[in-house]
């Protein structure tokens, strides 16, 4: 949303995240993160610098993420969340501790320990690549375990149900207590304090500013809260707002149909009308969805979880409902969404139903459905598939005294009309961009 455009590939990339990339190795190493001794100090509870430091990068972070995503500086659905695979995720976490414990390094502190020449840095970096090249070549053999328990996108505000900027302050209070207690274990394990002596409050009149700081950031943040759709799409780019001008996220019913041959796509189908019409006629496989439920978090963030080969479709009796969800999910970042051009009823005057199933009626007003159907179809006739061979007759079932052909379809049957149409779907693919300690 803020005026930062970085392409991967091109200069200005390499130069921003190169220099971010120098920033944290020189934090890690003014920190000490290149001795193992400092490191390791850490399990025994006689120095705490790693927590301290750590966490005090998370908390600052997530501060000012929530506070670019709620000032509407920052897009949170394309900042990049590694996907949770929770069981394989614990036992990694549990063979990176020990090797933590044993080698004193971390894959990020021992290229800043070798980047100072330190041998056995070197030697920890070493070993770090050929166990990334072991895995590559035995992950084949475990491979049902190591992509099990996948939850996708999994962020603690989802897992704990609160919004996000409850979630940073809850994470800010966590930390803080963290470090109080960092305090105390340092003075008693690493300096020889008895606890009878330790006070139970900090010494530094700074520390207690820095936290009464990022605790009243948080509680604003908390107050606010994340920017509304609404408000959402008026930061949207400028090239989004342009694609509704010129009707470019508008997919003719054809392009649907063509789609839904392609093997190499997948396409899903959101019908966003009520039951009652959704049970009359719905396009062959489209799952009916509430489109004030569709907003909710839990429920759009299924659409940002899809693959990238994914396109998804929103459909209603006219364009109205269908654009208006299109904004709103296009304000939180889903990719790869299209509205079918003119709703159900225009699908149904390229792919009509047999006069005696449905009738059209006078023009529909808004987003009602324009045509009277004797009985619900839902997605049992043959213009709900136009797609299947199955499906390219017009079949007459309620018609009397038809002639048919041994499959049940009229003698002389004619295919489904081939429509042309301007392409309009173009798919949109995530880079992950990753860094970090480990």
């Amino acid at each position: 949303m803020a005026p930062f455009h970085l392409t991967a590939g091109t200069l200005g990339y390499a130069l921003t995240f190169g220099a971010i990339g120098f920033g944290f190795g020189a934090v890690l190493e003014m920190g000490g993160f290149g001795d193992t001794r400092k490191l390791a100090a850490q399990f025994y509870l006689r120095d705490m610098t790693v927590l301290k430091v750590m966490f005090t990068g998370i908390i600052v972070a997530a501060v000012l993420i929530a506070g670019a995503s709620t000032l509407g500086l920052l897009d949170m659905s394309r900042v990049w969340v590694n996907p949770t695979y929770l069981w394989p995720g614990i036992v990694g976490g549990l063979v990176m501790g020990v090797g933590f414990i044993i080698g004193g390094f971390c894959p990020g502190t021992s290229v800043v320990a070798a980047s100072t020449l330190k041998i056995d840095g070197m030697v920890f970096l070493l070993g770090a690549l050929f166990g990334v090249y072991l895995f590559g070549e035995t992950v084949s053999s475990f491979e049902p375990f190591f992509l099990s328990s996948y939850m996708g996108r999994f962020t603690l505000d989802q897992w704990l149900g609160v919004p996000m900027n409850v979630a940073v302050l809850l994470v800010v209070a966590a930390a803080l207590l963290l470090f109080w207690g960092a305090e105390l274990l340092e003075r008693h394990f690493g300096r020889g304090e008895p606890w009878s002596a330790i006070a139970a409050r900090p010494r530094s009149a700074g520390k207690l500013a820095g936290a009464a700081v990022l605790v009243a950031a948080s509680l604003v943040l908390v107050v606010r809260g994340q920017p509304t759709p609404s408000q959402r799409w008026a930061w949207t780019p400028a090239d989004v707002k342009r694609s509704v001008d010129d009707r470019s996220m508008f997919v003719h019913p054809a392009e649907v149909v063509a789609l839904r041959k392609d093997i190499n796509v997948a396409t899903v189908v959101l019908d966003l009308r009520d039951e009652h019409d959704f049970n009359l006629f719905h396009v062959g496989g489209a799952r009916r969805v509430d489109p004030e439920a569709l907003l909710r978090p839990e429920q759009y963030q299924r659409l940002l979880d899809q693959p990238a080969s994914t396109v998804t479709f929103l459909v209603g009796n006219g364009e109205a409902a269908a654009l208006d969800a299109w904004k709103a999910l296009k304000a939180v970042g889903v990719a790869n969404l299209y509205v079918v051009e003119g709703g159900v009823n225009h699908w149904l005057e390229l792919y009509p139903v047999p006069d005696c199933v449905a009738e059209r009626t006078a023009p529909a007003a808004g987003d009602a459905l324009a045509y009277r159907f004797a009985y619900a179809t839902g997605d049992t006739e043959p213009s709900a598939w136009p797609e299947l061979e199955s499906s390219r007759g017009f079949r007459r079932a309620c018609d009397a005294g038809v002639s048919r052909g041994e499959d049940g379809h009229h003698s002389g049957e004619s295919a489904w009309p081939v429509y042309a149409f301007t392409k309009h779907v173009k798919l949109q693919t995530k880079a992950a961009v990753k860094g970090g300690c480990g």
